[in-house]
């Protein structure tokens, strides 16, 4: 059974900085572009970062631009958000996405037919 878990969502002050975790079992990670997403209470989803199969291509929102960083181990089938410089508009429900394969983070940014998705994590950004 395939599952993802997100781990690491909190309260943080605005200007502070998170990491999210994201925690695959009953896949082989490497396989896998993971995509990023959020969705703040009222609003759509929307895509944030997608980073591919490899770490080697990754591609973010243009509001996240500069302040987030996706990376991955797949050694140990986790794929990583850092978050810096937060702000209350980066307050959400964060989820990552799993799609099976190897085009670039440019490729799978932003579409929405990812094969697992995760329950998500809550970041509340507070000034």
């Amino acid at each position: 059974q395939v599952q993802l878990v997100e781990s690491g969502g909190t309260l943080v002050q605005a200007g502070g900085s998170l990491k999210i975790s994201c925690a695959a079992s009953g896949l082989t990670l490497e396989n896998y572009a993971i995509g990023w997403f959020r969705q703040a209470s009222g609003k759509d989803r929307e895509a944030v970062a997608t980073i591919s199969h490899s770490g080697q291509s990754t591609q973010y929102a243009e509001s996240v631009k500069g302040r987030f960083t996706a990376s991955r181990d797949n050694t140990k089938n986790t794929v990583y958000l850092q978050m810096n410089n937060l702000i209350p508009a980066d307050t959400a429900v964060y989820y990552c996405a799993a799609r099976l394969g190897s085009g670039s983070a440019q490729f799978y940014f932003g579409r929405s037919r990812y094969d697992y998705w995760g329950q998500g994590t809550q970041v509340t950004v507070f000034s």
